[in-house]
């Protein structure tokens, strides 16, 4: 597999590898877009249908269990069939009911599709970390995931500007339904772009298809777009591998491994959804700033994420996994402080230049951990090793609102802050740990970093 595959690591960059990083970032677009979308008309829904606290908190809560499904169901469906099915089926999962929801007549309803959009905004996170990471040359592998990643601060931009357009301009009950369908437009169009994306050259070789591989391979490394690309065909007697034996697998022969995925993307699926969600909960309300300006630092505060997200697609591949992650997440703990420090002041630009360096670091550390866990993942396994550490970096999302929420009124904000800062060490640990008796995987090839059953023997770990 190592000469058929050599060409794809020692490649010059091309048109195609600029290509597939567009197509394939705009899936990360999209969710970002969805989740600020739904965080700015939230309370245009509550109002429109009555909604309790209670129930406005579930349009956001229902988000993360989608994802948790999405993720460990394609996840180990792009390792069974293959990445370009996945990644065009979760596409249009997404853009179906997310048009759909723009005409969601009840709560009921909304509630329903939301599950259903996130399920494949969830399928993106697996087959699309996969995807990228197995198209790349070695040398550009951690700076093209990077970049594909930041696109969600795009995406975060896009909707918070779209959605004080389209709310000032049309009546609410109208203009929330105008925003979800063009989300929906822009999914489905990229569904078209995405046809053309061959089917991942590591796939088919793992599958034992290596005449297709090297078709593929030959494609890329020539720069040109197959017009009619390569779609894996599953043999018919091919074993069925199921999903509890993909799990067992990953957790048996690379529990180390595992383990780091799990807790960088419980990590930062805390601290990040958190930071977020503390901001407007909380720290705006108790220096008088009113609702219709949280927007203002959502935007303010994804633009300069961006900053975050172009650093560390410079650093991974100049400095290596080891050094970038743990940087980028000891300084975001560091800067839950300084936010505490400019909430204690009381000054609104204080806090909204406090709140926008985290964001920066923030979205540098969970953009710098999905490369550097994901490539761990021997190819067989990588989709599926993926979505089981989103899925559990969900239930950080899903409960680190609530933790804070807990914090603040039982022990005050000060010790909320500690427990948001505590949620970033976790990923400081873990790297360090992983420093120590794991191995710095910059420059590697994918096979070098994880065989399949086909090379040499499979390193466990």
């Amino acid at each position: 597999m190592r000469s058929i595959l050599q060409p794809l690591d020692e490649a010059s960059w091309n048109r195609f590898h600029t290509l597939i990083t567009l197509v394939l970032g705009i899936g990360w677009l999209l969710d970002a877009f969805e989740v600020t979308l739904v965080n700015n008309v939230v309370g245009v829904l509550r109002d429109q249908w009555h909604l309790t606290a209670l129930q406005a908190s579930w349009i956001l809560s229902i988000w993360f269990i989608g994802l948790m499904i999405g993720a460990c169901g394609f996840g180990y469906l792009a390792d069974r069939y293959g990445r370009k099915r996945l990644f065009l089926v979760t596409l249009l999962v997404y853009g179906i009911f997310t048009f759909l929801t723009a005409f969601a007549p009840s709560y009921s309803f909304f509630l329903v599709l939301r599950l259903l959009t996130a399920v494949g905004v969830g399928g993106e996170y697996a087959a699309v970390n996969a995807a990228i990471s197995e198209f790349m040359p070695s040398r550009y592998r951690g700076q093209a995931n990077a970049t594909v990643m930041n696109f969600w601060s795009a995406g975060a931009v896009i909707a918070a500007l779209l959605s004080v357009l389209v709310l000032s301009l049309l009546p609410p009950e109208i203009g929330w339904r105008c925003a979800f369908g063009l989300g929906a437009l822009i999914a489905l169009s990229t569904a078209v772009l995405r046809r053309y994306i061959p089917e991942s050259p590591r796939w088919l070789a793992s599958q034992g298809q290596v005449v297709e591989a090297e078709k593929v391979v030959a494609s890329i490394t020539s720069g040109r777009v197959p017009s009619a690309p390569v779609v894996a065909v599953v043999p018919q007697d091919a074993p069925r591998v199921r999903f509890w034996n993909q799990s067992r697998q990953l957790i048996v022969q690379y529990p180390g491994r595992l383990a780091l995925g799990c807790l960088l993307d419980f990590s930062e699926a805390s601290g990040y959804y958190g930071l977020f969600a503390f901001l407007a909960l909380f720290i705006l309300p108790s220096i008088g700033v009113g609702a219709a300006e949280v927007p203002w630092f959502y935007l303010v505060g994804n633009i300069g994420a961006l900053l975050g997200g172009l650093l560390v697609a410079v650093l991974l591949d100049r400095v290596g996994r080891r050094i970038t992650v743990t940087a980028f997440y000891a300084l975001t703990a560091s800067a839950m402080f300084v936010l505490m420090m400019s909430v204690r002041s009381a000054n609104v630009w204080a806090v909204m230049g406090a709140f926008t360096t985290a964001s920066v670091l923030a979205t540098g550390s969970w953009i710098s951990a999905y490369p550097t866990f994901t490539e761990l993942f021997p190819t067989h396994l990588r989709s599926t090793g993926v979505g089981l550490s989103v899925a559990f970096g969900r239930l950080g999302a899903f409960s680190a609102p609530l933790l804070l929420t807990v914090a603040v009124t039982r022990y005050g904000m000060l010790q909320a802050f500690f427990l948001l800062a505590g949620f970033w060490v976790i990923g400081v640990i873990s790297m360090i740990i992983w420093s120590l008796f794991g191995f710095e995987t910059r420059g590697l090839t994918l096979e070098e970093i994880a065989p399949s059953p086909s090379d040499s023997a499979t390193p466990s770990g």
